[in-house]
């Protein structure tokens, strides 16, 4: 690629040009390196120390071709430069790492937005987890989800969704939800606290805003995270969250799937009895008691004990 032109030009090399056009003769102690490059002067083969002035248009012509050389040089190599940055799946195969890593979205509608995109292309799943209680939804939107639910598992796509307990409380959500486990999806709701996130195919990671001070209360923004070793940490979290949750079909079981023993003894814990109180209330040991509520448990598919009071509590609001 061709130099560009030593410009601009000193006050006192436009005076020492005006000096040699008229006399002949620099400025005194003033370097003419600059302008004999430019073209603009050179030395008088015939005297010594003096110099001839060219004509500066034709100076200002010829650095202009080599300015628009050059811009003509940089625009080719800039149209190279994808095929350059193409070789970057290359590299990145051989080494842990990915490139810009995280993005803040101001507004629920930028976060919406770049999930739906991100959903565009997904392949293997799309695992959500939402905390929040649960509130009156607008039909349509409930109806667009279905849609999304739809068109994902029609594409093999892996649908989970985990929720608070408290949604199966909550009629317009339940049914809902039980439209979309028939529609292929997976639900499991948990009595614990746990975060807000969204994975999309183990490459994209989409959580509230914990960084900027008060984001607490603003649920509205929030990051897209696309930097490996975090996307993946937060898979291994919420496979643990899911493999602590009760599945939506389990929990809809029947009581009628209980023995009568271990009825008596939900009944027992529903009143306020201590676990270690329940064996002399019923003439039972404790070991059966133990046994009874892990055989009861297994029933539900609940995980913890307090998940299946809580089950036995809607089944007998129900009742």
């Amino acid at each position: 690629m061709p130099d560009l032109p030593d410009l601009p030009l000193t006050s006192d090399d436009r005076e020492t040009y005006r000096a040699v056009a008229s006399a002949g003769v620099p400025l005194a102690g003033h370097d003419v390196g600059r302008l004999i490059a430019l073209g603009l002067l050179a030395p008088n083969p015939d005297r010594e120390g003096h110099y001839i002035a060219h004509d500066p248009r034709a100076a200002a012509q010829r650095a202009l071709s080599q300015v628009q050389e050059t811009i003509a040089r940089a625009a080719q190599c800039m149209a190279e430069l994808p095929s350059v940055e193409g070789l970057a799946p290359a590299y990145d195969a051989h080494r842990w790492y990915s490139g810009p890593v995280s993005e803040l979205l101001a507004t629920r509608d930028e976060m919406n937005a770049r999930i739906q995109q991100a959903l565009r292309t997904a392949s293997s799943e799309m695992w959500t987890a939402q905390p929040g209680a649960p509130v009156d939804r607008d039909p349509e939107v409930q109806r667009a989800g279905m849609a999304r639910v739809l068109d994902l598992r029609g594409r093999g796509v892996s649908v989970r969704s985990l929720y608070n307990v408290a949604v199966r409380d909550h009629a317009p959500t339940a049914g809902h939800l039980a439209s979309v486990v028939e529609a292929g999806a997976e639900v499991a709701t948990i009595e614990e606290s746990f975060p807000r996130l969204v994975i999309i195919d183990g490459t994209h990671l989409f959580i509230d805003n914990c960084v900027q001070a008060g984001a607490d209360d603003d649920k509205d923004s929030g990051w897209h995270v696309t930097d490996r070793a975090t996307v993946a940490w937060a898979n291994m979290l919420y496979q643990q969250l899911w493999a602590r949750g009760t599945r939506w079909q389990n929990a809809e079981t029947s009581s009628e799937t209980l023995t009568e023993r271990q009825k008596a003894i939900l009944r027992a814990l529903e009143e306020g009895e201590p676990q270690h109180g329940v064996g002399p209330r019923l003439g039972l040991s404790d070991r059966t008691v133990t046994k009874e509520i892990a055989a009861a448990r297994a029933a539900v598919g609940a995980q913890t004990v307090y998940q299946l009071m809580s089950w036995w509590g809607r089944r007998q609001a129900e009742a």
